[in-house]
């Protein structure tokens, strides 16, 4: 596909708000593509083509623009067209070369404007198009959000959600149709937000107020009682040692393999927005807990599948990194693991048994990498007095595939 794209943003204050530049790109193209709201702001010019987006937009973008195959298009957007915008999907779908972008003032520095927020303090989270669980990842007393709305609903349901959490003493703030002369605020409190509408075009700031939640961090190895588990859960000093080495990288994928309660594929999506993650379990019930986990933890995208490894692996997307908690002696389920993963991939497997432990000890005498075994003893009384409880030792097998 040849086709050329110029995105261009439009504030609140649209058409007399372009530079004569831009205004200059959109009478002169071919073809413009945007909303309706947008196109409905543009002069008449003979012979221009207009088409409103597509919906669903993802899978029916690449036809039309298939369609204009050759031509100068412009697309417009609201403000910064790379802020959860369409400039963002068209450079996934056609490539930077392909695509220019003249921005306008975002929502996002307009919503940081009316609060005095400096970027250097707020934190961005995009809920267009998004799962409101999200809000979840970026709970933290004293952290002022900045939630880009995906419509007029949004802000009584992020309301809810600081709430269930713990965080209904947080102020909040909705901003709707920043910019324009119908800029409206509302100030109120999450617990006792109004279960109402806003105006589709909003943003919600928040500045996080704990009510006795206990802050959760991002570092590897969140206590147990975090997840909903029926004590199938990979313990959280044996977790985080699993997930140093698992590493997780921005935009990688991880298969957590026998998951349980999800916790490893859970904590690896924590580290980082862009990270990916698929949990395979074969019971039914863990699985709908591992659902339910992801979506309270605010990593909602983990993808959960339903079946007995190794079987349920075939198709599956290649990892980046795979964990094995337990049936590491399921035939066949290590050579699989080790074959679907990619070059310079890694492979963490547990184990708690003579036989496991003799499968790793001898896969590490074949292909190498670290051998780990983890005690753990906690402090627990004894009558009136304190000992150590030990906890089972779990045997750790660490390896890097080599590179391509």
């Amino acid at each position: 596909m040849s086709t050329r794209v110029t995105v261009v943003g439009i504030g609140a204050d649209g058409w007399s708000g372009l530079s004569a530049a831009a205004r200059e790109l959109v009478d002169g193209a071919a073809v413009v593509l945007g909303g309706e709201r947008h196109l409905a702001m543009l002069p008449d010019v003979p012979e221009q083509i207009r088409q409103a987006w597509p919906s669903p937009l993802l899978e029916a973008l690449p036809p039309l623009l298939a369609q204009f195959d050759g031509y100068d298009v412009v697309a417009l957007a609201s403000g910064d067209p790379l802020v959860s915008g369409i400039a963002t999907t068209l450079v996934d779908l056609l490539g930077k070369d392909a695509v220019t972008v003249v921005p306008a003032l975002s929502s996002v520095a307009l919503a940081r404007a009316r609060m005095r927020w400096s970027a250097e303090s707020t934190e961005v989270v995009t809920l267009v198009g998004r799962d409101p669980h999200l809000v979840a990842r970026s709970l933290a007393p004293g952290l002022r959000l900045l939630v880009l709305s995906s419509d007029g609903s949004t802000p009584a349901e992020v309301a809810a959600l600081l709430t269930a959490a713990g965080y209904g003493g947080s102020p909040m703030t909705v901003l709707s149709d920043l910019g324009s002369a119908d800029e409206a605020r509302v100030d109120g409190v999450a617990a006792s937000w109004r279960d109402e509408a806003m105006p589709a075009l909003n943003v919600v700031a928040v500045e996080l107020v704990s009510s006795g939640a206990r802050p959760l961090g991002f570092v590897a190895g969140l206590p147990e009682d975090a997840f909903e588990h029926d004590g199938q859960i990979t313990k959280r000093d044996v977790r985080a040692s699993a997930l140093a080495r698992l590493a997780p990288v921005p935009g990688q994928l991880m298969w957590d393999v026998g998951a349980g309660a999800g916790s490893v594929g859970i904590e690896w999506l924590r580290a980082h927005p862009t990270c990916r993650a698929i949990a395979i379990e074969a019971r039914d019930d863990r699985a709908g807990r591992i659902v339910r986990n992801a979506a309270t933890l605010g990593v909602p995208a983990l993808r959960v599948v339903t079946g007995r490894a190794p079987e349920a692996l075939e198709g599956l997307e290649a990892p980046d990194a795979i964990f094995i908690g337990g049936g590491a002696t399921e035939d066949g389920l290590l050579d699989a693991c080790w074959d679907a993963l990619l070059p310079g991939g890694r492979l963490v497997v547990h184990g708690v048994t003579l036989e496991t432990e003799a499968l790793l000890a001898h896969r590490y005498a074949t292909l190498g990498g670290e051998l780990t075994r983890l005690h753990v003893e906690h402090a627990a009384p004894i009558g009136t007095f304190t000992g150590w409880t030990p906890a089972r030792a779990v045997m750790q097998w660490a390896v890097t595939k080599a590179p391509a």
